[in-house]
C-alpha cells in the first residue's frame, strides 16, 4: 500500500493569489459560490460552496491543449458542437452538445448552459441542417446540460426518469430572470425550468434517415441517471459526463466504482470517435485517460483514508502529477469526499454537501499555511 506524503505542496502567494483569480473565473464564480448564474448551481449540488485553492500545476508535464467553439460536422449528418476551453479559459459548466440530422427536423443531444450557448448551438445547427428542431434528449440533470432546455420551444424533451425527477425538484428554487454573465446572459432573458417530457429506463433508438442513433442508460456514473448516444454506423459516441477529456471530472453526484466499469464497457465497444461532456473531441484514449485520473486518485485516497486522515487533509496532500494541469484541479477536494464516502458505505445520489464544506474549509487553511511560508 502505498504511504501517505507527510508534505503538503507549497504555493507562495502569488501563485496562490493567481490560482484562486482563476478558479474565480471557473467554479467560484459560476458553480461554487460566486452566485453568477442561481439555480444552475443548485441542479448538481454545487451552490454556496466555498471556493478551492488548487494545488499548482507540475511543471513536469506539459499543460492541456486549447480548443474551440465549433459545429464540426463527424459523420453524414451528425454534428458535434463543442465550447472553448483550455489554459486560461474559464471553463466550469461549459458543456458540449451534439446535433444529428433527419428528413424534416434534427436531434439535439443536451441543450447547454445558459440562454447565449443554447441560442448560439440552435443558430449554427439549423444553418447546418436547415432544418427545425424537434427532438432533445438531455444526458443528465445538470444545469450545464439542461439550463437551455427552455429555448427549445418546440422539441420533445427525453431523458431518463431519474434526471427528470432531478430537474424539477429544482423548478421552487430557479430565478426567474436569468442573471447576467458574461458569454452567458444578457441578464433580461426570461428563465423558466423545463424537465424532460418523455423518459425511458433502459435504451431508445431513433431513426434519423440512414442513421440508428442508441441511446442506453449508462449509470450510476456521473450521476444516477446518465445516457449515452450510440452511432454504431459511425463508431461515434455521445458520451456525456461519462466523458471528460482534460478537464477534471466532477464526482460529486456519481458512483467512482461504477463509473470506472461503465468506462471499460465503452472500450470494450466499437467506438472510434467520443464526444465529452466537457473537453475537446477525442477517442478511447482520452477516455482511459480519465479513467486513470479516478484509478489514481482513488489509490492515493484509499491510502489515506486507511492511514486516518480526513478527507479534507487527503486532498490538500494528494498530488496527481500530470493531472494537476488539467483544467479544474480544485475538484479533487469533492471528488476525495466522494471516495470517501464511498469507502465507508455512505454514497447517495445527492452530492454530501456538508462534507464537501467541511473539507474544503480544512483544505484551504491547510493549503493558506503553507503559502504562508512557502
Amino acid at each position: 500500500m502505498a504511504k501517505p506524503n507527510s508534505g503538503v505542496a507549497q504555493l507562495n502567494r502569488r501563485e496562490a493569489i493567481e490560482r484562486v483569480a482563476w478558479t474565480g473565473l471557473g467554479v467560484a464564480s459560476a458553480l461554487m459560490g460566486g452566485g453568477a448564474l442561481p439555480g444552475l448551481a443548485s441542479q448538481s449540488g454545487l451552490a454556496g460552496l466555498p471556493a478551492v485553492i488548487p494545488s499548482p500545476q507540475d511543471e513536469r508535464f506539459p499543460k492541456v491543449p486549447s480548443w474551440k467553439t465549433e459545429l464540426r460536422q463527424l459523420a453524414p449528418n451528425v454534428y458535434a458542437y463543442t465550447q472553448a476551453g483550455g489554459p486560461g479559459i474559464a471553463s466550469a459548466g461549459v458543456s458540449n452538445a451534439g446535433c444529428i440530422v433527419g428528413d424534416d427536423h434534427w436531434m439535439a443531444i443536451d441543450a447547454l448552459q445558459a440562454p447565449i450557448p443554447a441560442n448560439a448551438f440552435i443558430a449554427a445547427a439549423r444553418k447546418a441542417s436547415g432544418k427545425p428542431c424537434r427532438r432533445l434528449v438531455n444526458t443528465h440533470h445538470h444545469g450545464d446540460h439542461v439550463g437551455g432546455n427552455q429555448f427549445f420551444l418546440s422539441a420533445e424533451i427525453v431523458s431518463h426518469p431519474y434526471c427528470r425527477e432531478e430537474v424539477l425538484k429544482t423548478v421552487a428554487t430557479t430565478p426567474r430572470i436569468w442573471e447576467k454573465h458574461e458569454g452567458w446572459a444578457v441578464g433580461s432573458e426570461d428563465r423558466k425550468v423545463v424537465p424532460p417530457s418523455t423518459t425511458f429506463e433502459d435504451k431508445v433508438t431513433y431513426y434519423y434517415g440512414d442513421t440508428v442513433v442508441e441511446f442506453r442508460f449508462a449509470g450510476p456514473a456521473h450521476t444516477w441517471g446518465d445516457v449515452i448516444a450510440y452511432l454504431p454506423q459511425h463508431k461515434i459516441l455521445f458520451a456525456g459526463d461519462v466523458a471528460f477529456f482534460y478537464v477534471a471530472p466532477y464526482a460529486h453526484n456519481a458512483n467512482v466504482t461504477k463509473w470506472l466499469e461503465t468506462v471499460d464497457k465503452i472500450m470494450a465497444m466499437d467506438v472510434e470517435t467520443i464526444v465529452a461532456g466537457h473537453g475537446p473531441i477525442g477517442g478511447k484514449k482520452e477516455l482511459a485517460e480519465m479513467a486513470e485520473y479516478f484509478r489514481l486518485l482513488e489509490s492515493e485516497t484509499r491510502s489515506r483514508f486507511d492511514a486516518g486522515m480526513s478527507a479534507g487533509q487527503a486532498a490538500a496532500d494528494i498530488r496527481l502529477g500530470k493531472f494537476d494541469n488539467w483544467l479544474g484541479p480544485e475538484r479533487i477536494v469533492m471528488n476525495t469526499v466522494r471516495l470517501y464516502n464511498e469507502f465507508k458505505g455512505t454514497a447517495v445520489p445527492d452530492m454530501d454537501v456538508e462534507g464537501t464544506r467541511r473539507a474544503t474549509e480544512e483544505y484551504n487553511k491547510i493549503k493558506s499555511a503553507g503559502a504562508k511560508h512557502a
